[in-house]
């Protein structure tokens, strides 16, 4: 058969180019932090602007609505506007989907970069793609 315990010996430049220490998966081999990239701060600002169009929709959204009526209102004959604002509403359609192409490719961005088991995925900008995604399906079914 054949000699299963062959060993080669290296002599000269290939033996001191061998490393004795082995390389763990776990180890963060880049040579610029995490944190100092171009790259990483363009993506962490589109994550802050997507949630930051959030709130702002969600401010336009208390301005946009009808106004609730109580029972009491009713009875004593008092008038409320019960109809959407729809400046208000156009305003949050057109930031809703500003904040979704945001997330969208901050979450690309993030995707390509994160490739090694102890990198995060950013559960935040699925959360917010979700909340867009249904935010604008939302306003295009129930408000006329």
């Amino acid at each position: 058969m054949g000699n299963k315990h062959v060993s080669l010996s290296m002599k000269g430049p290939e033996k001191d180019n061998m490393s004795t220490k082995p390389l763990h998966h776990s180890e963060d081999r880049r040579k610029t932090p995490h944190g100092d990239t171009l790259f990483y701060k363009v993506m962490l600002g589109l994550n802050i602007l997507a949630w930051a169009g959030l709130v702002v929709v969600l401010i336009l959204f208390h301005y946009a609505r009808p106004e609730f009526i109580t029972g009491v209102q009713q009875y004593w004959g008092v008038e409320g506007d019960n109809t959407w604002t729809m400046s208000y509403v156009d305003a949050m359609v057109v930031l809703l989907r500003i904040c979704l192409v945001l997330s969208l490719i901050s979450t690309v961005m993030r995707a390509r970069r994160s490739r090694r088991k102890n990198d995060s995925f950013g559960i935040n900008l699925i959360i917010l793609t979700i909340i867009v995604a249904t935010s604008l399906i939302t306003l295009a079914t129930t408000v006329s």
